[in-house]
This record gives structure tokens, C-alpha cells and sequence, in this order.
């Protein structure tokens, strides 16, 4: 990757140096990449809001949605329920997905490789296990926490075994008083085979009713969205990505490699904590709340690359928006394909996945 340096003013010691990478030919400035993603945004709400067991046309919504900020209500059933089913759903599906493409977005320059993917920190697998837990063994392990907690036990459990597998993996990555990446890949990929060993073992003794219950959560849904948890999920999506962007500079340093970042300036070490943090934040957030969706945080990055190159101040909020996108629409056909049913999305996004991950590869060897 090519890059221009830039000294600011001339202080004392290491100058502050700023990095901006040119845009290739043929690709989008940032403008015209976030102004697209913007529209495609806007089309995916649209068509989100209007798909459904219960159909609203779109200039009904236009219509809705200028009657509330007028404050008048409505008792009609599409008032009822585009306001207190779709919209909070719709804005879950944003928060995801924009959640998820900024952590595989930082992952990936963090790793310096566009396959890193969420799941190598741990988050994924160990909000699945804690969740796996507390659906089979909580009547047991944890009896007083549904009537602390209520309905958000589940949440704040598998929110707690994301951070926790996370911060696990984290540490194994440490060798001489740095984090080594190679050695949090390793560990990653250690870990989620033993999370994954241990939700086939909760698997195994739960009751049926218990399966049905753990097997919708790993296959990921937006329908328990409510109001209370879209929130919780907005404020730590969007610290998440006001910390992110902050840290795009760095990562195209990081980019070239860690001791020519460090030669410039840039505190390697203090940025990998950071950018872990964020994307744990982030995908333990959005994880706990509608369970695994796969393949955003890898395919999302990757796209933004190829439209508009490899700077992250580009990419960082470009894969938010294009992770947005691919949730929202994802979730409008999971929604009507089988309607009155509801596909669950993790299988959606995985069908849809896997082809644009082969077309990925398709692009790698063609490099080779």
C-alpha cells in the first residue's frame, strides 16, 4: 500500500505524523463512497420498513412517519405496527450490521489480512457459550439471576462470556511485553474450537425445548428487538465507532507494518489495545442481543476496499454503512421468504455469504 507522510509542526522528540493514502485510479473519493452508502442505506430502510407479513407501502410510511413527528396517534394496525415492531427491529438490523462491519473492518487492518474476521478475537464464541450456559444450566448454575436481571439475563450473560473470552484471548496473545497477532490467531482459533466443543456439550443434555431455544439464539434473529435494547445497542455501536475512527490514522500506519508505524511515530501497542476493545465493545454488544450473524464483519471490509482503497478512514465508517445495508436487507427477505415463518437470519447472511467470500478468494489467487 502506498502512503504519504506528513509532519505537522516540529515538536520535541517522535513527530505527530499523519497518514492519508491516495486514492487509486479508477476508485471512489470519500465522499462519493459514504454519499453511496448513504443512498443504499436509505433504499434498505425502505424497503425493510414495506417487506413484511403485513405489508406498508412505502408512502404509507412517509405518511407515518410525518403523523408522529406531529404528534398525532394513531390506533390503525400499520401505525401499531410500524412503530412498535418494525422500526425498533429496523434499527437493531442498522446497529448490527454497522457494529459488525466496523469491528471486522479494524480486525482486518489490525491483522493486516481482509480474511480476519470478528470471530478470531473470541467474542462471537464466547457470548454463544455463556449464552449456551445460561439457556441449559441456569435453572441450575444461576437460579437468583432471572429474578435480578429478568428478561435481560441472557443478555448481560452473553454480553459478560464475549468480554471475557475475549480478554482470555487477548492475554495468550502477550509474549515480551507485546501483543504478538500470530499468537492471538492462534489462540482465537484455539479457543473457538473449545467454545464450540462446549456448546456441543450443552447441546447434548439439554431438553428439547432447551435445543429449539439455543439453536434459534446461534442462528441469530432481529425479532426480540425492543425498544430498551436498541438503545443499549446504539450507544455501544456508536462509541464504538466514534473510538474507531479515531483510530484510522494509526491503522493505515500499522498498515505498512508494526516497526515502520512505530518509526513514525505511532504507539503500536496502545492502538492494538484500543482497537481490540473497540470491536469487542461492538460485536459483544450487537452478539448478545440478536445472537451470531455471520459473515458481515468479512465480506463488508472487503467490498468498501475494493471501491474506494484501503484507507481506513475511508473503509472504517464505509464497512459500518455497508454491514448496515447488508443486515437491514437480509433481515426484509428473512422476514417474507417463508412468511408467516421467519428464516433465521445467521442462515440468510451465511447463504449470501459464502458466495461473495468465493468471489473473495476467486480475486485472491487471481493476485497469486
Amino acid at each position: 500500500m502506498s502512503s504519504i507522510y506528513k509532519s505537522d509542526a516540529p515538536m520535541p522528540g517522535r513527530p505527530r505524523l499523519a497518514l492519508r493514502c491516495p486514492r487509486a485510479h479508477g476508485r471512489l473519493s470519500r465522499a462519493h463512497t459514504l454519499a453511496l452508502g448513504g443512498a443504499l442505506l436509505l433504499i434498505a430502510f425502505m424497503v425493510g420498513s414495506a417487506s413484511g407479513a403485513y405489508g406498508i407501502a412505502p408512502a404509507r410510511i412517509a405518511q407515518l412517519v410525518w403523523e408522529a413527528a406531529l404528534g398525532a396517534q394513531s390506533p390503525q394496525a400499520d401505525h401499531l405496527v410500524f412503530f412498535n415492531i418494525r422500526l425498533p427491529r429496523l434499527l437493531m438490523g442498522v446497529a448490527a450490521g454497522a457494529g459488525l462491519g466496523l469491528a471486522g473492518a479494524m480486525l482486518q487492518g489490525l491483522f493486516r489480512n481482509p480474511l480476519a474476521d470478528p470471530g478470531l478475537i473470541g467474542v462471537s464464541s464466547g457470548a454463544a457459550l455463556a449464552a449456551g450456559a445460561t439457556i441449559v444450566l441456569g435453572n441450575v448454575w444461576f437460579p437468583e439471576l432471572p429474578r435480578t436481571l429478568g428478561s435481560w439475563t441472557l443478555v448481560v450473560m452473553a454480553f459478560g462470556g464475549g468480554l471475557a473470552v475475549t480478554l482470555l484471548i487477548y492475554m495468550l496473545g502477550q509474549a515480551q511485553g507485546a501483543t504478538r497477532m500470530g499468537l492471538m490467531l492462534l489462540a482465537g482459533i484455539a479457543v473457538n474450537a473449545l467454545a464450540g466443543a462446549g456448546l456441543g456439550f450443552l447441546s447434548f443434555i439439554s431438553t428439547d425445548e432447551q435445543l429449539r431455544n439455543l439453536q434459534m439464539w446461534l442462528l441469530g434473529s432481529l425479532g426480540a428487538s425492543r425498544w430498551s435494547a436498541v438503545m443499549l445497542v446504539w450507544l455501544a455501536v456508536g462509541t464504538s465507532l466514534v473510538c474507531g475512527l479515531a483510530l484510522a490514522r494509526p491503522l493505515n500506519a500499522i498498515a505498512l507494518g508494526e516497526a515502520q508505524a512505530s518509526l513514525l511515530g505511532v504507539p503500536v501497542e496502545r492502538i492494538k489495545r484500543r482497537a481490540v476493545l473497540v470491536a469487542a465493545l461492538a460485536v459483544g454488544a450487537v452478539t448478545a442481543t440478536t445472537g451470531i450473524i455471520g459473515f458481515i464483519g468479512l465480506i463488508a471490509p472487503h467490498w468498501v476496499r475494493l471501491i474506494a482503497g484501503p484507507d481506513h478512514r475511508v473503509v472504517l465508517p464505509g464497512s459500518a454503512i455497508l454491514g448496515a445495508v447488508l443486515v437491514v436487507l437480509a433481515d426484509a427477505v428473512a422476514r417474507t421468504i417463508v412468511q408467516p415463518a421467519e428464516l433465521p437470519l445467521g442462515v440468510l447472511t451465511a447463504f449470501i455469504g459464502v458466495p461473495l467470500f468465493l468471489l473473495m478468494l476467486r480475486q485472491f489467487r487471481s493476485k497469486v
